[in-house]
């Protein structure tokens, strides 16, 4: 049995409340309940699965979201060759493990054998009748390995040489992964026979995804983009420097709901968004108004960022004009016209939804895939993408994106024009069975939300 998770962005909490290790707990139990399901075969027979592989499909340990990246001046797209820039990802890093431990130690419990068991066989083909308790006699223990792919948040441990094997040495430490950490976490599972042959098995193509957004993949997953410099220079500094200047003067609500706006997507609705809380929680319109003045301002200092200036391309619209259009509230346009600029802006950053880049993927095309799992875009999905007859019989292809397990904020449908948005917690596995597992089922997923 193949599980798949991503997008769980454990921060350093200095930006950003990760999920609370509550959820890790569950998910625990979870994968219980599914070795036991996993060990029903398609013949009818209990029989005991011996093995669950567990994929960190990217953007776990988020390094990206960190305030510590506005000290000093060393940023993402500096020269990771330096001892500053190893230095600043390091320190990052422990702080992450450090923040995070009680849920870092739930994954990496499922090392210990006592913790995942699932009642032992009878010699008919059924389950011993044993009490549910991991611990209890008659239960066996199914090993659980842990493989840990990277994303656009945590490309930083993609990095070869030896200052990042010593770091990736704390990784696998702290998590229990079976990665290697004398060799770059892989960012495509070409990249790692041991999790290339795991897909094959199972027949899965996956990655994290960020390859098909030109804001937070640029051709090299060993170079920044412009979602890092977005997120650090915009997203980490903007509710720090409101309560710097405006703290005594704002309601504590507006502040709080401040701190979310990492957890807008897209991030090119993110001045709607604002403008909507600030109807909300802000009763004085001067101050609302000063609270967009300094996002403009900040927006305007990004714009200039010679990192951002190099990717602004002379006649032609691109990556930067597109942002310049979008981030701005000094944009001479009405509400009216706000509330559908990022609209427009979607249709014409993203060329086509995540399940058409999947039918290009040639695990598709050449029918060795029956799923094609992503992350990245927060979004959980389940999207058929062909049916046909083989010689083993009928072949179903899906689309399955694993969502995340953070807080989102989305905008809703109704009235979009009014920027009202909502905030719920989610949470999304997927499950992906060998032939004779689960009763001859393919595939299993679960996104739960707390609203």
């Amino acid at each position: 049995m193949l599980v798949l998770i991503s997008d769980l962005h454990f921060t350093d909490g200095t930006s950003g409340e990760a999920v609370r290790a509550g959820a890790f707990k569950l998910f625990r139990e979870r994968l219980r309940d599914l070795a036991y399901d996993a060990s029903w075969r398609a013949n009818g027979r209990y029989e005991p699965i011996e093995r669950v592989d567990l994929v960190l499909l990217g953007d776990i340990l988020d390094v990206i979201r960190s305030t510590k990246w506005l000290t000093g001046t060393v940023r993402p797209w500096s020269n990771w060759k330096s001892q500053a820039f190893k230095n600043k990802v390091r320190t990052i890093t422990e702080a992450i493990l450090d923040k995070n431990k009680e849920s870092l130690g739930c994954l990496k419990s499922l090392q210990d054998p006592k913790v995942l068991t699932i009642p032992d066989a009878t010699r008919t083909g059924r389950p011993k009748r044993v009490e549910r308790d991991p611990e209890a006699t008659g239960r066996l223990p199914v090993q659980v390995r842990v493989h840990y792919m990277v994303g656009n948040h945590d490309w930083f441990y993609h990095l070869p040489g030896a200052s990042y094997n010593r770091l990736r040495q704390k990784i696998v430490d702290a998590l229990g992964l079976s990665n290697s950490p004398n060799e770059p976490l892989a960012h495509e599972p070409g990249e790692s026979p041991t999790i290339r042959d795991l897909l094959a098995e199972h027949r899965v193509f996956a990655r994290h995804g960020d390859v098909f957004d030109p804001f937070n993949y640029e051709g090299d997953r060993n170079a920044s983009s412009l979602g890092d410099a977005i997120v650090v220079e915009l997203l980490n500094r903007f509710p720090s420097e409101v309560e710097r200047q405006m703290g005594r003067q704002l309601p504590q609500e507006c502040l709080d709901g401040l701190k979310e706006v990492d957890n807008v997507r897209p991030l090119m609705i993110i001045p709607g968004w604002i403008e909507g809380l600030l109807q909300r929680t802000c009763p004085d319109p001067g101050q609302a108004q000063r609270v967009k003045g300094l996002w403009d301002d900040l927006a305007d200092e990004f714009l200039k960022l010679s990192f951002v200036r190099e990717r602004d391309k002379r006649f032609k619209i691109d990556l930067v004009d597109k942002l310049q259009a979008a981030l701005k509230f000094s944009q001479s346009v009405s509400l009216r016209i706000l509330g559908r600029l990022p609209i427009w802006l979607d249709e014409l950053v993203a060329s086509k939804p995540s399940y058409e880049h999947a039918l290009g993927e040639q695990a598709f095309k050449n029918r060795t895939a029956r799923c094609v799992v992503y992350g990245h875009t927060h979004r959980h999905e389940v999207v058929p993408l062909d049916s046909c007859f083989m010689a083993q019989g009928l072949l179903n292809q899906r689309y399955v994106n694993s969502g995340t397990w953070r807080r989102v904020q989305e905008r809703a449908r109704w009235r979009p024009q009014e920027q009202e948005f909502m905030g719920c917690y989610v949470m999304t596995y997927v499950a992906v069975f060998r032939d004779n597992e689960r009763g001859g089922r393919t595939l299993e997923t679960w996104s739960g939300v707390l609203g």
